[in-house]
């Protein structure tokens, strides 16, 4: 059984959570150490470029990593305070989905392409809340009209091929909501939708904590869209966190390197007439290589000595902002020098 939420206690929260992976060519951890949580109400972001670990991150938060080859090999994750790595098969089946829900990366494949939309739809609310099949039908239907599908009635009995790609991913959201989820987990829930339909999804997703109290992580590369809507911000690289933060602080007074670089990277109206943006040279560490010190060394205009030897820890301050950095003063110094503008929160 799931316990209430107590005074202070986070609904979720990954504690040193660690994920290997058994290759032919040995073993990699593609998340190390890793550590952030969500209140009710609020959105958390995961942020990073591809191959930093968010989506493995997320999979091993639901309990649908297949093992083997993988497996969490240290740390906790707590529901309500509630590990859920302490709970049988069929406990951890009535949370996920029920309580946790989770919309997948590209609905294109997500959606099962020889079940109808209503198939998919009800499937959930009759495992989870024992609906009949009207009572099931009549909820599907109230679900897609509430996320913006006209015609849901009609809807219900076509196949994800009929749809557009944000009507799926309207879809997907659907499904989440199905149960009526106290936390959702939406893995880049606007990939490769047009503006206009990002806009609108990630206005319902808000719609939702601001309303209905729900928590949600959200995990996307696109620092826009977290500074519009979360609320704090776990920056990720190289299967850990390098800075996290409430999102007004962290943009505002970036300290880790890699996040002033991505911000720097990051097209903006408040910059000079004619500036450049500033790529990050170099790529993303292979979760296979072995580096002895901060994975982000190799990119780095910021590196000292200490930082080939080991891994920075992650400090954090009285108000939660914190950096995985041994040249923290540095970096903050040099934004002061040169002025910068940093890219706000709405």
């Amino acid at each position: 059984m799931i316990s209430k939420e107590g005074p202070g206690l986070a609904l979720f929260e990954l504690d040193r959570l660690s994920v290997e992976i058994s290759t032919p060519n040995g073993v990699i951890r593609p998340v190390d150490d890793v550590s952030w949580s969500v209140e009710a109400g609020q959105t958390t972001a995961l942020v990073g470029e591809s191959g930093s670990g968010k989506s493995v991150t997320a999979l091993a938060a639901m309990g649908l990593l297949p093992s083997p080859p993988v497996r969490i090999t240290s740390g906790a994750i707590l529901f309500r305070g509630v590990d859920l790595r302490s709970l049988d098969p069929e406990a951890l089946r009535r949370v996920r989905g029920a309580k946790i829900a989770m919309v997948f990366q590209e609905p294109m494949t997500s959606l099962n392409p020889v079940r109808s939309i209503g198939h998919q739809l009800t499937e959930h609310m009759r495992l989870h809340l024992s609906l009949g099949k009207a009572d099931a039908r009549a909820r599907a239907i109230e679900l897609l009209r509430r996320v913006g599908i006209a015609e849901p009635g009609e809807r219900l009995a076509q196949y994800p091929h009929h749809l557009s790609g944000g009507m799926r991913q309207r879809v997907m959201i659907a499904i989440a909501l199905a149960c009526d989820p106290e936390l959702i987990i939406a893995d880049e829930p606007t990939t490769a939708l047009d503006v206009t339909i990002q806009e609108q999804i990630l206005e319902l997703l808000r719609e939702l904590t601001e309303r209905a109290g729900v928590g949600l992580v959200l995990i996307t590369h696109n620092l826009g869209i977290v500074a519009r809507y979360a609320h704090r911000v776990n920056v990720m690289y190289g299967g850990r966190i390098v800075e996290q933060g409430e999102a007004h602080e962290l943009y505002a007074n970036p300290r880790h390197p890699y996040t002033v670089a991505l911000l720097d990277s990051v097209p903006r109206l408040d910059r000079a007439k004619g500036a450049l943006l500033s790529p990050i040279p170099g790529s993303p560490p292979d979760p296979g290589d072995a580096v002895a010190g901060c994975r982000f060394r190799p990119r780095c205009g910021f590196a000292l000595e200490a930082c080939a030897a080991q891994p920075p820890p992650l400090e954090i301050d009285a108000r939660g902002h914190g950096a995985a950095c041994f040249n923290t003063a540095a970096v903050l110094s040099r934004a002061e020098m040169h002025g910068e503008p940093r890219l706000h929160p709405a």
